[in-house]
This record gives structure tokens, C-alpha cells and sequence, in this order.
């Protein structure tokens, strides 16, 4: 009897053992998770959007990808899990997969690579961290959420349901992952590699549904190498020089009026087309949202403008806007 008993406690002892050994694990590789996500802080939006939202660095020189947002409409202040604050930059956006990568001058930083090939599936554990409601405000660790990929598939939003321009493979998460502040989080799997990018908050007006989703890494790989690399910059050439105004383009010279400018960042939205102006024969219409001109990130109607003043105006302008969940390419030709 008093053997039976010795090999129970034996037996229960080893099991706590084992799950104190899981417990340590889990939490190690959670906290090596927090390590690589920044709080970022921009512009808020109207009806009391939030200012606020999460990403993750991706290389040791400090290049962080989040998602694209109204959030970045101003060059936005990085928070690192360490506490350290930083101004940076926006190097590059890919508005199709609504992505953007900031930089901030730091070094030897920890990170998440991005060219492994890895393959998230239906079923697979995963970890989601992020700074939802702006928990974590200065050296607090971002929040880490459990649970697992409930289902791997396209998302389309010509359908009506959600409203984003990305179309393409997702991952769906058990968990409520996609919370104010959470988009451009990170979502990790059991060992702590990075498969994906939580998107922004997504709800069915219709029914009140809300998606909790990530961009697959697989579907970000590419455009996060090349903007790293300088191959898709969205930032402006520095050595184009400003023309005269009267050998280049302005607003007149496309046939566009934009919103009013009141605010110190004011988007940049079409108000009015002209009648046979080049922007009518592009078919541009009110309230689309110019987001690159000649494949340069337009941050407001101020940048807008001075980009315009690099452009000849003989020569045609390429934009790409943003109407209602899609994302257009639209080349403007002068009169």
C-alpha cells in the first residue's frame, strides 16, 4: 500500500513538474513576443477614432511594419517594450495589402524575420500581441492573447460585407484579437515565429458581426523586404527640384478641388471635377482619396501640393486613390 502511494505522489510531482516546465516555456517565448512590438501613436481620426495603434519590428536597424491606417497621417512617435521613445518615419506603403513600414534610428534591436517560409494552419496555436486599448502606454509589456487559427480563407470585401481594401488570404482567430489599438499587432505561433498581421477592426454593419483576423506573413513577405531594401520607397526623391509654377502641375492644371483645408493634417479627398478637365477624363470622382502621386506616399494636401510643384506639367500624373473598400490606379494626362 505505502508503495502505491509513493509512486502517485511520485507520479503527481512529475506532472506538476512537467506543466511548470510547459508554464516557463510558454511564458518565455510569450515574452520574447512582447519584445518585438512597438506602441505607435499618430493622428486620431473623426467621431473619436483612436490615436493609436501597434506594430512590430522587423529588422535589428529598426524598420517596424503596421498596418496602414489613418493613425499615420502625421509621422508617428514609436514606443519600444523598453520604454524608449522614438520619432519615425514612414519609408514605404503597399495600400492593396494595407501595410506600411516605418523607421526609427535605433540599432541591435530584437525582431521578427520575415523570409521564413512558414505555413500557418486551420488548428495550429498561436499567440496574438498587440497593445489593444492602449494598455501598455510607456515601458508596460504589450497584451498577449492565446487561442488558435480558426480558419484559413479569402477575404473580399467587394461583397459587401467588411470594408477593406486588402483581398487575399486570412488567417481567422479564435480569440478577440482585432480591439481598438490592436491593428498591426503581431500574431505568433507556439515557438514564437511570426505567421501574421492583425488587421483592422472589421464589423458587419448588417448584423454586428465583428472578424477577428491577421494578413498572413506569406501574403507580406515580399512588399516588407522591398520597401526594407529601397525597392518600393513611397518617400519622396529628394534631388527633384521644385519647377516654376507656371512650368508645373497644381491643382487647376488636373481639374481638381480638394475638401477644405482646416486641419493640420488634412487628407486628401476631391471634393469637386472639373468639366473636361484631365481628372474627369480619369473618371475621378468626389470623395476619393488620393493616397500616391507617381508612386510617392501623399500625407496631406500640403505634401500633395509640393509634389505637384516636381511635376512637369506636360508630362501625365500617376495617382492611386483609395474609393470607398478599393484601391485604384488612375493616370491623369494634361489638356
Amino acid at each position: 500500500m505505502m508503495r502505491l502511494v509513493v509512486i502517485a505522489l511520485t507520479l503527481c510531482a512529475t506532472s506538476i513538474g512537467q506543466r511548470s516546465v510547459a508554464q516557463d516555456e510558454h511564458s518565455a517565448v510569450s515574452r520574447n513576443v512582447q519584445q518585438r512590438i512597438v506602441k505607435i501613436y499618430g493622428a486620431g481620426g473623426v467621431r473619436g477614432l483612436e490615436a493609436y495603434q501597434s506594430g512590430f519590428l522587423v529588422s535589428p536597424e529598426g524598420h517596424i511594419a503596421t498596418v496602414w491606417s489613418y493613425v499615420l497621417d502625421v509621422e508617428p512617435i514609436v514606443v519600444l517594450d523598453d520604454g524608449r521613445r522614438f520619432e519615425s518615419k514612414i519609408v514605404g506603403i503597399e495600400p492593396a495589402l494595407e501595410l506600411a513600414v516605418l523607421k526609427i534610428e535605433a540599432a541591435e534591436l530584437p525582431f521578427f524575420e520575415v523570409g521564413k517560409e512558414l505555413n500557418a494552419q486551420w488548428g495550429d496555436p498561436v499567440l496574438a500581441a498587440s497593445n489593444l486599448f492602449n494598455i501598455a502606454a510607456g515601458n508596460e509589456a504589450a497584451s498577449v492573447m492565446q487561442g488558435v487559427i480558426s480558419g484559413v480563407t479569402n477575404l473580399d470585401a467587394r461583397r459587401g460585407v467588411f470594408k477593406t481594401p486588402y483581398r487575399g488570404k486570412v488567417l481567422v482567430l479564435d480569440l478577440i484579437a482585432n480591439n481598438p489599438g490592436a491593428a498591426g499587432g503581431a500574431v505568433a505561433d507556439s515557438s514564437g515565429q511570426l505567421v501574421g498581421m492583425l488587421g483592422k477592426e472589421l464589423r458587419d454593419a448588417t448584423t454586428g458581426v465583428w472578424l477577428n483576423y491577421a494578413i498572413p506573413i506569406d501574403a507580406l513577405r515580399r512588399a516588407i523586404g522591398d520597401i526594407i531594401a529601397g525597392r518600393a520607397t513611397t518617400a519622396p526623391p529628394e534631388e527633384t527640384p521644385i519647377l516654376p509654377r507656371d512650368k508645373s502641375h497644381n491643382l487647376t492644371t488636373l481639374g481638381l478641388v480638394l475638401v477644405p483645408n482646416v486641419l493640420e493634417s488634412t487628407p486628401v479627398y476631391v471634393d469637386t471635377v472639373l468639366k473636361e478637365s484631365a481628372a474627369e477624363k480619369a473618371h475621378l470622382q468626389p470623395d476619393d482619396l488620393i493616397l500616391l502621386v507617381n508612386g510617392v506616399r501623399v500625407g496631406d494636401q500640403k505634401s500633395f501640393t509640393e509634389l505637384l510643384r516636381r511635376i512637369d506639367r506636360r508630362d501625365a500624373v500617376s495617382l492611386t486613390i483609395q474609393r470607398e473598400s478599393d484601391v485604384v490606379p488612375v493616370r491623369l494626362v494634361p489638356q
